[in-house]
């Protein structure tokens, strides 16, 4: 697929080996999808919190760590995550029984109340950032390949 950026008015075009590199092209897809979730899902709720949200939901009483796993997160920044959504009042957090050192996280009324109204829009915003692959074999295709780039990548991150 061609780049149909235009660069604004006076601004200098991104040189060539940029846009031959993918790491250029998947930082400017998440800026311009953090632009995207900010119009249209909410301004306030980021995506990793709505990610945590969207774990606890599914799993309710896992552990902090688990979550950080499940959601592509490092134990640090889901700490962060869990805090933040803790005080505006999404998630508890919960001290295991067999463990003082885990935290184990559910929703509060209020968390699903968010989590539900924020996953509308953001299957709508899903929806309209997958337009151009119309059937459900070529978006099927395009997350599998998305998936398959990120699991690799990741694997590649692990390496010195």
């Amino acid at each position: 697929m061609a780049d149909k950026t235009s660069p604004a008015p006076g601004a200098a075009a991104p040189p060539a080996a940029l846009l031959a590199a993918p790491g250029y092209q998947v930082r400017r897809l998440y800026q311009a999808y953090l632009a995207a979730w900010v119009r249209s899902v909410d301004p306030t709720l980021t995506g990793p919190q709505f990610a945590v949200l969207t774990a606890v939901n599914a799993a309710p009483g896992r552990d902090q760590s688990a979550m950080a796993s499940a959601v592509a997160l490092d134990t640090s920044t889901m700490a962060d995550v869990a805090r933040r959504l803790e005080r505006r009042g999404l998630i508890v957090r919960k001290t295991a029984a067999d463990d003082g050192r885990r935290k184990l996280l559910f929703l509060t009324e209020d968390g699903e109340r968010a989590l539900q109204e924020a996953d509308d829009r953001a299957r709508a915003l899903d929806e309209r950032l997958l337009e151009q692959y119309g059937s459900t074999t070529e978006r099927s295709q395009l997350m599998r390949e998305l998936t398959a780039l990120a699991d690799h990548w990741e694997g590649l991150s692990g390496q010195g």
